[in-house]
């Protein structure tokens, strides 16, 4: 089995022929550092743990890197600390300005990553970003002798605890030498779309744009169809089973049935991933109008205080529509 899915992962690195690799590092030599411990990030350090390497982590939440090292692995203070410990460093933080705070510091006295790291470590940058920022922010780094990967990552919490994400790639073939047997413990398809940083971010803006599209559509199709009388269960047993379905209704919508709308992807994450698409697409002159009404509806989801709700919680702007309720343990009987 371990075979086969090395043989998949080698199928779509469109680069290797132009730059092949160099003696991969193994485990047992390189050191990893995962920065941001949240629903991706936890999983997919337990992933490099399981695939034998050693693992350092920082979070701001201290209890939750410390839960992390009691099953092996190292916890650090700062970012900045396990920075100088490690030769590839995954940061798995949530915007820009948050990669900016963990790489040059947050303006108010505390160090960043970037002035730790050794020259010829790799920084691998799993955020979503503005592909001009990944871009700019390889330029910088190479200023200090640190490779750099434009990494962002699909595949949600089960895939990151299981070491099947895929990874959207571009950048030096020096980076990969080093960090190649890391992307691969995390990931089911590691795509190499390019030798500098951007393209990586350019991919994962299209799929970000599908994917709030997809369940913005889920959304209104669920809602009109129970305002129409159909029985939720019924409904999504069809459209599950028809030409209408998407990976994300079905994903989506059976948090909708369950009533439970715990944020595994937040309706901000879209709110911002949304709003990237337009800002990427507007130099180009490039009309998104489905984009757009999807921007608009994680927008008014999250003025109406459901910002922090699953992005599933989008259907409940729509007037009218009486949704299921949040499923109960059944009561023991005395």
């Amino acid at each position: 089995m371990a075979a086969q899915r090395q043989e998949q992962r080698q199928v779509p690195r469109m680069n290797d022929q132009e730059h092949p690799a160099p003696t991969a590092p193994t485990a047992s030599s390189t050191r990893v550092g995962v920065i941001g411990l949240g629903a991706m990030g936890l999983g997919m350090a337990r992933s490099l743990r399981a695939a034998g390497f050693s693992v350092g982590v920082h979070d701001l939440r201290a209890e939750v890197a410390a839960e992390f090292a009691r099953d092996g692995g190292t916890a650090y203070a700062s970012g900045g600390d396990l920075a100088a410990e490690v030769d590839v460093l995954v940061g798995v933080v949530v915007n820009a300005a948050q990669v900016e705070a963990v790489l040059f510091g947050d303006g108010e006295g505390t160090g960043g990553a970037a002035e730790r790291l050794r020259p010829g470590s790799v920084y691998v940058m799993c955020s979503t970003v503005d592909p001009a920022f990944s871009a700019a922010l390889e330029k910088r780094l190479a200023a200090s002798g640190i490779r750099y990967l434009d990494a962002p990552i699909s595949g949600g919490a089960a895939r990151a605890a299981s070491g099947e994400l895929t990874m959207m790639t571009s950048g030096g073939p020096e980076a990969y030498a080093l960090a190649g047997p890391v992307l691969d413990a995390m990931s089911a398809a590691v795509y190499r779309l390019g030798d500098s940083a951007g393209l990586g971010s350019k991919v994962k803006i299209v799929n970000q744009l599908l994917a709030g599209v997809h369940i913005a559509a889920a959304a209104e199709a669920m809602a009109f169809g129970i305002r129409s009388g159909v029985p939720a269960e019924a409904l999504y047993e069809v459209i599950t089973h028809s030409a209408g379905n998407s990976w994300m209704f079905e994903n989506r919508m059976a948090h909708v049935l369950a009533g439970d709308y715990t944020p595994l992807s937040a309706v901000d994450i879209f709110v911002k991933d949304l709003g990237l698409v337009l800002d990427a697409a507007r130099p180009e002159t490039f009309p998104l109008p489905l984009s757009a009404t999807a921007h608009q509806m994680f927008l008014q989801a999250s003025a109406s205080g459901l910002g922090g709700e699953d992005d599933s919680a989008v259907i409940k702007i729509f007037p009218g529509v009486e949704l299921p309720a949040a499923k109960t343990a059944p009561q023991e009987e005395n």
